[in-house]
This record gives C-alpha cells, structure tokens and sequence, in this order.
C-alpha cells in the first residue's frame, strides 16, 4: 500500500468508531418511563393487544423509527409513548440513554430514560395496540432477580417456503466452501432473562433492558 492510499484510508475512518452494517438493521426505540409512586420510582409497563405480533407480552412503550415522522430515535420513542398510551411528551423528561441494544435477529434497540409526574389515570391507552398499561417499582427487580435461560443462533443458509421447497439463501456448494456451511451452522449462545411477577412474565429485551437499568442502581 503507498503512502498516499494510507493517508486516504486514515483520513476515511471514523472519528468514533460505530457499530459496523449498522445499515442492515431495523432501528427501533423504547422509552423506559419512571414515574414517582409513594416515594419510589416505578418501570410504567405495558401489556400488549391480542390485535398485534407478540400479542399478550409485557414491554415498553416504542416501537420503529419511521423517517417520514421522526428526526432522531429519541423522537421515536416519545412519538411511540403518546400513540400507545396517549401521554404527551411536554411532561416527559429524559434523562439519559442506555447503549444501543444489537439484536441478532436484525434489530437495534435505543433505549431511553425518562422520568414524569404522569399517573396510570393519565394513560389512555389504545386499543389497537395496547391491553393495558400497569406500573412495578424498582425495587421489585432489585430484590427478585431475573432467571437465566440460553437458546442456540445458527445460520441457515436455506429454508422451507409455504409450498413446502426448500430455498437456498446461500449457495454454499455452488461457491466452493466446505460441506458444513451447506447446513445450518454456529454455536452463539444467547442469553435470555426472566422475570415472574404478577402481570405475567416479563422476558427477552424488556427483561434484558430492565437488568441493565437495576445493574447500573448497584452501589
């Protein structure tokens, strides 16, 4: 390599080194909301509708950055929080940002923190998307850590349609590369977190995010 290319290839990389095929994954944004309860702060949670995927499960309030309404991922979150549960986001103070969250299965997560004097009163949740909203402090998960659970993610280079034929994704065979790689392969072990409480459980990247928040409370 000559000099010169060296030059042009440090002047090309980041000042801040990001998160590489970042453009392959679907942004999305929650907003963790805590709202002041006789004097402690409560996760405001919801369940979700019987109408929509993941139906029944417990999670925050956000949803997909969509560029047609949202400048930034934090605007998604809000504009998420007031189509859900119908607060406003003149009253919601963010405090901060959790690191974003890669999801294997081809999502990024941006997580924010807020606090607001918002009550379950306030909530008008919507139908269509939400069953019903509900509050659990903190402490609750500080005291009732989560179980720990893994699951196996493979590469699958083909699978099955509707009509029952095989479609291959990658042509490993066709490419030269050696047999394993023409059947699913891989070993990552992801880790999934639990928590029982009495609106059902609460597990994947809620119960992963709410881990994250009650780690950083730890003196």
């Amino acid at each position: 390599m000559q000099n010169e290319e060296l030059q042009n290839l440090k002047k090309s990389l980041p000042m801040v080194p990001g998160i590489q095929g970042i453009d392959e994954y679907m942004p999305a944004a929650v907003l963790v909301l805590l709202l002041p309860i006789e004097n402690e702060y409560h996760f405001l949670l919801q369940k979700r509708s019987a109408f929509i995927s993941q139906a029944g499960e417990i999670c925050f309030p956000g949803g997909k950055y969509d560029p047609k309404k949202d400048i930034s991922l934090r605007q998604t979150a809000l504009r998420e929080t007031e189509e859900e549960l119908g607060l406003c986001s003149d009253k919601i103070s963010i405090i901060g940002q959790l690191d974003t969250l890669v999801v294997p299965l081809g999502k990024t997560i941006d997580t924010f923190i807020a606090t607001a004097d918002y009550t379950l009163a306030d909530i008008k949740s919507n139908p269509a998307e939400v069953d019903h909203a509900f509050t659990l402090p903190i402490s609750f998960f500080e005291k009732n850590p989560p179980s720990t659970y893994n699951v196996i993610l493979k590469n699958h280079p083909s699978y099955i349609n509707r009509q029952h034929e095989e479609v291959y994704l990658f042509p490993a065979k066709e490419l030269g590369l050696p047999s394993q790689y023409q059947k699913p392969w891989g070993q990552f072990r992801q880790r999934i977190f639990t928590y029982q409480t009495n609106e059902g459980i609460i597990w994947g990247l809620t119960a992963r995010i709410i881990r994250d928040i009650c780690s950083k409370l730890l003196p």
